[in-house]
């Protein structure tokens, strides 16, 4: 990121274009958590644990999420979030099956769901980043980078 700032630029901007959905930041914080656990990426598992626990997420449910099928704690929207975000991470495994698409669909609106595609395609590209540079995890702190941000023009 220090060698090239337009990476982190370009990567914030579909951050902001995410965020102008609305989407719920817990639900996010999932689907961010689900994706970082299926690429291995620790530095944004710490991440975005910070950022689901100063949100109000329980330990409960993050420490569940990878068994989240198996648990009665997440809701049907959650659930088929979570669904979109395995398929799409492992898509060349899944080609993203119609069945689970008309499922996500069934519990999003047209734009939620595309800007929710567009939240799993972001962490899956924050994840093969962060490994690539061999980001080293645990000294974030829960909105810093939104306020950083923030205070250069940009929001997160």
């Amino acid at each position: 990121m220090h060698v090239s700032p337009g990476i982190l630029h370009a990567m914030l901007g579909l951050e902001r274009q995410v965020h102008k959905a609305g989407l719920d930041s817990k639900l996010l914080d999932l689907v961010r958590m689900r994706a970082s656990q299926i690429n291995g990426c620790a530095y944004c598992l710490d991440m975005h644990s910070k950022d689901a626990r100063a949100h109000g997420e329980t330990e409960q449910r993050l420490y569940g999420l990878e068994a989240w099928r198996e648990t009665p704690y997440y809701s049907a929207r959650e659930r088929a979030a979570l669904e979109w975000t395995e398929v799409l991470t492992l898509v060349s495994e899944t080609h993203a099956p119609d069945e689970v698409y008309e499922r996500v669909r069934a519990q999003f609106s047209e734009d939620e769901l595309a800007h929710l595609t567009l939240a799993i395609v972001s962490i899956n590209g924050w994840n093969r980043l962060n490994i690539a540079a061999r980001t080293v995890p645990g000294d974030y702190v829960p909105g810093r980078l939104a306020t950083s941000h923030a205070a250069s023009g940009s929001h997160a």
